[in-house]
């Protein structure tokens, strides 16, 4: 959001970046948007949605704007109201499809809410986008809705080849359910390198466990999560990245995570799955060894292919080099800016 936000700012656009406030919640830095916090009571279930909806519903009721963007399905309910009833714009930004998430779709009554509300909702939204061509193709399918894909690119930097010191292999992003987890730990076993997980989630606690059962403390560390300027550093260290995803749900069969983009930007090989986004990725440029599902046996393989072949590695590497340049964000954001250039003109 940052990154938007910013691209939009520096186009001329008037923007507010509008969020809740946490017990954990660090300090907003300084950004070219003007950035507000709603305080909530509940930090989680549903009296949390229920509370922050309301507050966001009143919060946009009064706040003076030409258009609204609900970011994800959790915020789509009120600016889809306000917007109704001040006769504003509104876009969906879809960085998910929500309701196919493994933590909704794998719970039956969550996802029957979720489901309902977005075969309601996003009919009614007929401007928007989303991160992948995959979810854009689902969304025009089941609601006839033809959203934009605007893919959540890093900046190009200059710096474009990894700095490893060790071989270490980096995990950066949230730690949350569907993320592979409960496969990668164990996978470690048979790997001769240490994984240093940067990040934070709802998948945080299992995994220490996970990691506990199988000894391997010493090989798995927990960094906790950082500032976007620190983990680019952390990254650029990295001498392998790992991206897995769960296959349970279509919003992970279609995902197009923002660290395989990180990764590649830093010039660093990883291990990602094989599923669409990422398979047309790496037949444009081989920036990854692509695994077909999350055996342990299967990832321990691949990421010992890439830390065994110094020669692959290498090839990786320049090949992220290569990509670095098409696949940035000073690339993506053109389309941002024109698909508000045709909204407002």
């Amino acid at each position: 959001m940052i990154r938007i936000c910013s691209s939009l700012a520096n186009a001329g656009y008037k923007i507010m970046l509008v969020g809740r406030e946490n017990s954990f919640s660090a300090p907003l830095c300084s950004q070219p948007f003007k950035q507000k916090r709603l305080r909530i009571f509940f930090e989680k279930g549903p009296a949390f949605y229920l509370e922050y909806n309301l507050r966001l519903f009143f919060y946009l009721l009064f706040k003076n704007c030409d258009c609204i963007c609900a970011i994800d399905l959790d915020t789509i309910l009120p600016v889809y109201f306000v917007s109704t009833l001040r006769n504003k714009k509104r876009i969906y930004d879809a960085h998910e499809y929500f309701s196919q998430l493994k933590e909704v779709i794998t719970r039956p009554a969550i996802y029957k809410i979720w489901h309902t509300i977005e075969k309601a909702m996003v009919p009614r939204f007929a401007l928007g986008y989303t991160v992948s061509n995959s979810i854009s193709g689902e969304f025009t399918r089941l609601y006839g809705v033809k959203y934009d894909t605007i893919r959540n690119m890093p900046l190009q930097t200059s710096q474009t080849t990894s700095l490893a010191r060790n071989k270490n292999i980096i995990y950066q992003g949230a730690v949350n359910e569907g993320r592979g987890f409960e496969y990668l730990i164990p996978a470690m076993e048979n790997v001769n390198a240490v994984l240093m997980i940067y990040g934070d989630g709802n998948f945080m606690e299992q995994a220490r466990e996970i990691t506990d059962e199988h000894n391997l403390n010493d090989k798995i560390i927990f960094k906790g999560k950082l500032l976007p300027e620190d983990l680019d550093k952390i990254t650029a260290e990295g001498y392998l990245g790992i991206n897995l995803v769960e296959n349970i749900g279509l919003n992970q069969y279609y995902s197009l995570a923002n660290k395989f983009f990180d990764y590649v930007q830093h010039g660093v090989p990883q291990v990602t799955m094989d599923f669409p986004e990422y398979r047309s990725l790496n037949t444009q440029f081989e920036v990854a060894v692509l695994i077909a599902d999350l055996q342990p046996s299967l990832i321990s393989a691949a990421l010992n292919k890439i830390l065994n072949d110094a020669v692959l590695h290498e090839t990786l590497k320049l090949n992220c080099k290569v990509a670095g340049t098409f696949w940035n964000w000073q690339n993506e954001e053109k389309k941002l800016i024109a698909f508000y250039k045709q909204i407002f003109g």
